[in-house]
């Protein structure tokens, strides 16, 4: 691959009112441009990640980014959408200006502000990542969605409920350690796989702690090209990306089977050189723990429908041999749609270079795998990332 990142910034995950769209571009890609070391000046080309869909009333939002520095205006600076993986989105497409020689520097910055819609919206707005013709009148919204996800998978493989839990515990459990978080509790199994007046039914099998969160926050990314890269204080390298789009209805597709997941996931190792054994650790995307539940199977690191057995038997935990989301992943450090796949890449950097917290830092991390999905398997992207030599 052609292109490095080095330099990032990233905002807490969680609710505030204070501040807005504008702000949280402007504070991450202020953030990011210094831990690089890159003036505003030497940036050409900007790329913004910001679903919205009505979360914010202001929807043309690719140039608040100039908004950071004087020295940004007349950038190319474009706004990309992919639903929850426009984070991941607006990444590769920094990547391709870099590898089409169009760009040396690029600045991709993640945002979304979601805390200050009505509840009562915010099921309606994310739909608007569903096809509208079959689940615009799910109840539940997107969790709806999942819920019923999750009711055909256990329907086929049996009550997963434990394993569920399982993950649901373990991504808080990670999240504890992870600064940025929206949620920093342990809440353990049992808590995670009982019915209670905290943690009730959301939508089918799905709890609410089996749902990530709605959340305010930005993430930022500074990208070069590899020979520039090796002259910075620190540089992670694109060893692989991939990007697979299948069909919006999940009419047309066994849903089980999150198909576009394992070929984004067999298109990135194969262009990698590399199995899923060699990975250090995976950030995947659990909007959903029955997501997480089936990207095991989709990834290959299990066989279809045994997804359960990772969990179960320890694989995923930080001391597992694939840990998965050590972050606490979107089900603990939360969901902000367009920033979350900036973060899985932030997140991912940091622990190859041992910049990670205290606590959430793995042990000689030398290869990432990062999957980061929109709807519901429809926009699939992996990147692998290892530490510049």
């Amino acid at each position: 691959m052609t292109a490095s990142i080095v330099g990032w910034a990233h905002t807490p995950f969680g609710k505030f009112d204070a501040e807005t769209v504008e702000s949280l571009v402007v504070k991450v890609a202020t953030d990011a441009l210094a831990d690089a070391g890159i003036s505003a000046e030497d940036v050409d080309e900007i790329v913004l990640g910001h679903f919205n869909a009505g979360f914010s009333p202001q929807d043309f939002t690719a140039s608040l980014v100039l908004q950071a520095d004087p020295k940004l205006r007349f950038k190319p600076a474009t706004r990309v959408e992919n639903a929850c993986a426009t984070g991941s989105a607006a990444v590769h497409q920094g990547i391709r200006a870099i590898a089409a020689g169009a760009a040396r520097v690029v600045l991709v910055v993640g945002v979304e502000q979601m805390t200050r819609t009505p509840s009562a919206d915010i099921g309606r707005y994310l739909l608007k990542a569903s096809y509208l013709p079959e689940d615009g009148d799910t109840v539940g919204g997107f969790a709806g969605v999942f819920g019923k996800i999750a009711q055909s998978y256990f329907q086929k493989y049996g009550d997963q409920s434990d394993a569920l839990a399982m993950i649901a515990a373990k991504n808080h459990k990670n999240g504890v350690a992870n600064p940025f978080a929206q949620m920093r509790k342990d809440f353990g199994f049992e808590f995670c796989r009982a019915e209670s007046e905290k943690n009730p039914f959301v939508a089918g099998p799905l709890k609410r702690t089996d749902c990530s969160l709605v959340s305010d926050g930005a993430a930022a990314l500074v990208l070069t090209d590899s020979e520039t890269a090796k002259t910075m204080g620190k540089a992670v390298n694109f060893r692989a990306t991939a990007h697979a789009q299948d069909f919006l209805p999940m009419s047309k597709r066994d849903i089980l089977q999150f198909e576009g997941c394992t070929v984004a996931w067999q298109r990135a190792l194969a262009q990698a050189g590399v199995q899923l054994s060699d990975l250090s650790f995976v950030e995947t995307h659990d909007c959903f723990t029955v997501a997480e539940l089936i990207e095991y199977e989709a990834m290959g690191l299990t066989p279809r429908g045994q997804g359960a057995r990772a969990v179960k038997e320890g694989w995923t935990h930080k001391d597992g041999k694939l840990p998965v989301n050590p972050s606490g992943g979107l089900k603990a450090k939360g969901h902000p749609i367009g920033a979350t796949g900036v973060s899985m890449h932030v997140m991912s950097a940091m622990q190859l270079v041992g910049q990670a917290p205290e606590g959430m830092q793995l042990k000689n991390a030398k290869l990432a795998g990062i999957f980061n999905m929109g709807g519901a398997a429809v926009a699939n992207y992996v990147s692998v990332l290892e530490p510049a030599k």
